[in-house]
This record gives structure tokens, C-alpha cells and sequence, in this order.
């Protein structure tokens, strides 16, 4: 079992910055993909970013030169610093993991809002 805390949402002006982190439990952290999700108002969870152990990084085109996602490994927590806001990226945050074995853990999503 992997149990995920994420942080670091809020409001923000188009155009700002937030960085979310998620904390991760489990002793093979570094082993994990870890990613985020997003859920707008009405419509589906949608990919948004990711990081393999290897440390590739995969982004949605839709923030793709706007958002990074880094982890470390030493904090067993991983990050998604996101600079250029725009109204449509507001949404519930979500953090996963995913394990050797397949699995895949959630955390609780945080809320991040963007005014225009």
C-alpha cells in the first residue's frame, strides 16, 4: 500500500505560479512512476504529467513548456512546479503512483484555481 499527501494548491492570477508536491509512502519509492492527473468541473481525469524512475518526463501537449515535473527520491516526493497559469488549467490535482508490480495508488487531489 502507497499512501500519497499532495500540497501546495490555491488561487492564483492567470499567468502565476504554483508548485505541488506529493509525499509518498512505501520503501521502493524510487522505483515508482510518479505522475499527475487533473479533473476539471464536468469533464474526465486527464493526464497531465509524469516521471519514471529513470527520469524521463512525459507531459500533456496542453502544458507542455509551462509545467515540470521533478522528484526526489531522498524525500520520497515528487513535484509539478507550474509557471503561465491559465483559467483552463483549473482543476483537482491528483498524484499517483505506480508500482513495479503494476499498481497504482491515488492521492486526494488538491484544488488549484486560476482567476482570469
Amino acid at each position: 500500500q502507497v499512501q500519497l499527501v499532495e500540497s501546495g494548491g490555491g488561487l492564483v492570477q492567470a499567468g502565476g505560479s504554483l508548485r505541488l508536491s506529493c509525499a509518498a509512502s512505501g520503501r521502493t519509492f524510487s522505483a515508482y512512476t510518479m505522475g499527475w492527473f487533473r479533473q476539471a468541473p464536468g469533464k474526465d481525469r486527464e493526464f497531465v504529467s509524469a516521471i519514471r524512475w529513470t527520469g524521463n518526463t512525459y507531459y500533456a501537449d496542453s502544458v507542455r513548456f509551462r509545467f515540470t515535473i521533478s522528484r526526489s527520491n531522498a524525500e520520497k516526493t515528487v513535484y509539478l512546479q507550474m509557471n503561465g497559469l491559465k483559467p483552463e488549467d483549473t482543476a483537482v490535482y491528483y498524484c499517483y503512483a505506480r508500482t513495479l508490480s503494476g499498481n497504482r495508488f491515488w492521492g486526494q487531489g488538491t484544488q488549484v484555481t486560476v482567476s482570469s
